[in-house]
């Protein structure tokens, strides 16, 4: 996590270089939250007024997100930021304290900080949203650089009189995971190709009780993989197919999580024009984000069984690129009539959720930066759910709810599933016509969901990737639903 460590203590650390307070409004009264008398003794010595006083006096807002920075004493700086209502929920305290450690991060000459976080949280449920806000508004990308560059925050550390031990837990573990997401969703393609984005997932999980299997090219043509092998076909990057797997003692539940692994999608045969090219190194947030919560999952100890697949390939033109009308033979032996290369991600994923269905698993979750058409439904801020029956589609809602991400259940009706029929092969990739994108790829991953299996498909393309920071969500890759899965686990846990 950069080395960002998280803490909690029952009073202000006299170490802290940075204190973040709030300001709540209810009715006419407006009150400063997790003010202390050390730090209104430090404030009125250096400005002659206390903290409150002098916050309000440079206009501090109540309104969420608002951040007012003080100036600084000789021993710490205080910052106060707006919560809103003074019942605060657990969402907005993390959009709160996320948007309050972005600015601190940036402040000049920010580097090594220890950041309080004082706001009367007695709630361990407040703790943990507290600390995951601030972790994650902390994040920086990695530059590609030769220069040494800062690292703004180093320390985080809650204040609350409540035995929040499990809940920093927690939050660290689901920190660092989304931090790792978000590193290898920024790392350029040229840098981050499938087979050493493979090695580094097996890198990354050394230290757990996860076992690493690796399909390369020979592995994935001797398994029949026609789906990853045909949209790895372009590149002179082999594609690859990682395996992840966690068996706790005493583990009741199984769950599959998998995950889009495109290291770079120039549309292939069918291509891009130049401007959608850009930021197609991230459509490899899905692989990125299993990788990164079973990661997570194995370190909290949690009792369920999961197993990870990513299908990583780079969808390249070239005279060995898949073309479209070209029939494949998938994993399971269904013949697909391919209708558009640059609908390569449907492919690599229905592969995979095929293997993962020989596993037999209670419940097979994909994650993939899918659609255009659902950001045109949803925007860039909500992701789509698509479910084989409602009590999963609540089962990963509740998850989502838990973690303060958005996302919205979406259809597969029988017209729908229409659009798929093929003249010539089992079924189509995609529709006949441009409508309803979302819903159909959703219909064609669900072909090879194992029956009696209960299936979630989360496109998120439009808020794996942000054009702009707010919150605790930074500008380029977010991590989204990283944290979902690991609220998922959790509720199969026994």
């Amino acid at each position: 996590m950069h080395d960002v460590t998280l803490e909690y203590a029952k009073s202000l650390p006299r170490a802290a270089d940075v204190v973040v307070l709030g300001l709540t409004t209810a009715g006419d009264i407006t009150a400063l939250v997790g003010g202390s008398p050390e730090l209104d003794k430090m404030y009125s010595s250096a400005f002659k007024v206390g903290v409150g006083d002098l916050a309000l006096a440079m206009g501090a807002k109540s309104d969420v997100e608002s951040v007012t920075v003080l100036p600084a004493t000789e021993s710490a700086r205080a910052v106060v930021v707006g919560l809103g209502d003074p019942d605060v929920t657990p969402a907005t305290l993390r959009r709160a304290v996320g948007s309050a450690l972005r600015t601190v991060a940036a402040l000049p000459d920010a580097d090594g900080l220890t950041v309080a976080i004082s706001l009367e949280l007695g709630d361990p449920e407040l703790v943990q949203a507290a600390a995951e806000g601030a972790a994650l508004g902390a994040y920086r990308v990695t530059v590609v650089t030769a220069e040494i560059t800062p690292r703004p925050v180093a320390k985080i550390v809650v204040v609350t009189k409540a035995d929040a031990k499990s809940a920093i837990n927690v939050a660290t573990a689901g920190a660092r995971a989304v931090y790792q997401a978000r590193d290898w969703a920024n790392t350029p393609p040229n840098l981050l190709y499938p087979e050493n984005f493979a090695e580094a997932a097996k890198a990354y999980v050394k230290d757990e009780r996860i076992a690493v299997e690796i399909l390369d090219e020979k592995a994935l043509e001797k398994g029949g993989y026609g789906g990853i092998l045909a949209v790895g076909g372009g590149s002179e990057r082999g594609p690859r197919l990682v395996r992840l797997s966690y068996v706790p003692r005493g583990a009741k539940y199984h769950l599959a999580l998998i995950g889009k692994g495109i290291t770079f999608d120039s549309g292939g045969l069918d291509i891009k024009p130049p401007a959608s090219m850009e930021g197609m190194q991230k459509d490899m947030s899905g692989a990125a984000i299993v990788i990164s919560a079973i990661k997570a999952i194995a370190e909290l100890g949690l009792r369920v069984q999961v197993t990870a697949y990513a299908a990583m390939a780079e969808n390249m033109p070239s005279g060995s690129a898949f073309r479209p009308g070209d029939v494949l033979t998938m994993f399971d032996g269904q013949t697909v009539e391919n209708f558009n290369t640059d609908a390569e991600g449907r492919l690599v994923l229905a592969d995979a959720i095929a293997r993962a269905g020989t596993d037999s698993p209670d419940m097979i979750v994909d994650v993939a930066t899918l659609t255009g058409a659902c950001m045109v439904a949803l925007g860039t801020r909500i992701a789509g759910l698509t479910t084989t029956d409602d009590d999963t589609a609540d089962r990963v809602l509740d998850a989502a709810e838990a973690a303060g991400e958005e996302f919205w259940h979406l259809p597969i009706t029988d017209h729908v599933r229409e659009q798929l029929k093929s003249d010539i092969a089992d079924i189509r990739s995609g529709g006949k016509s441009r409508w309803g994108g979302a819903l159909v790829a959703g219909a064609f991953l669900e072909k090879f969901v194992p029956e009696d299996v209960a299936w979630a498909h989360l496109d998120i393309a439009g808020p794996s990737d942000s054009s702009e920071a707010f919150g605790y969500t930074p500008k380029g890759g977010t991590g989204v639903a990283v944290r979902t899965l690991i609220a998922l686990a959790q509720q199969s846990s026994v």
